[in-house]
């Protein structure tokens, strides 16, 4: 497998993983990234602010998108990131896989002098909340300025 940082090639091939991740846990409704504008592009968010962003895409042997993971800046935390969009093909789940690409946006963070880690994600994904929490991020209360209200879970790790 290769992880690597994500191009515009990769924007359908993530759009779709996204999609079909969040339906499958019965979470394509308005107020998650289901309905975002930007999702069929994510490359160009990502791409437009290199050293406060990034996303990182994992392509199995044969080619094909089977997970991805990035970061951007949170302006309603001082010093902190937003560990933002991990997901993974079923078919290479329980591999320890999730906790290869949170290590790899860790790094990235860091490397962009970020101290500190943040997420939102939901109670209908309790093996990513499960995977969070084995990498040492702390639950906290739902800050004021979250943009997706259907997100009901929110961590933050110190780096």
């Amino acid at each position: 497998m290769e992880l690597r940082t994500m191009t515009p090639r990769d924007d359908a091939a993530l759009a779709a993983l996204i999609r079909r991740s969040l339906k499958a846990h019965g979470l394509d409704i308005p107020g998650t990234v289901y309905f975002d504008a930007g999702l069929d592009h994510l490359s160009e968010f990502y791409s437009a602010d290199p050293d406060r962003r990034a996303y990182f895409v994992l392509i199995d042997d044969d080619g094909i998108l089977v997970g991805g993971i990035g970061l951007a800046e949170v302006a309603f935390l001082e010093n902190c990131a937003e560990l933002q969009k991990l997901y993974l093909d079923d078919r290479v789940k329980g591999r320890g896989l999730g906790y290869k690409l949170i290590g790899r946006v860790e790094d990235a963070a860091r490397a962009r002098g970020y101290g500190r880690m943040y997420l939102e994600t939901h109670t209908n994904l309790e093996a990513a909340m499960h995977i969070y929490e084995k990498s040492g991020y702390q639950r906290i209360d739902k800050p004021e300025a979250v943009i997706h209200a259907t997100m009901n879970r929110f961590f933050l790790k110190h780096l």
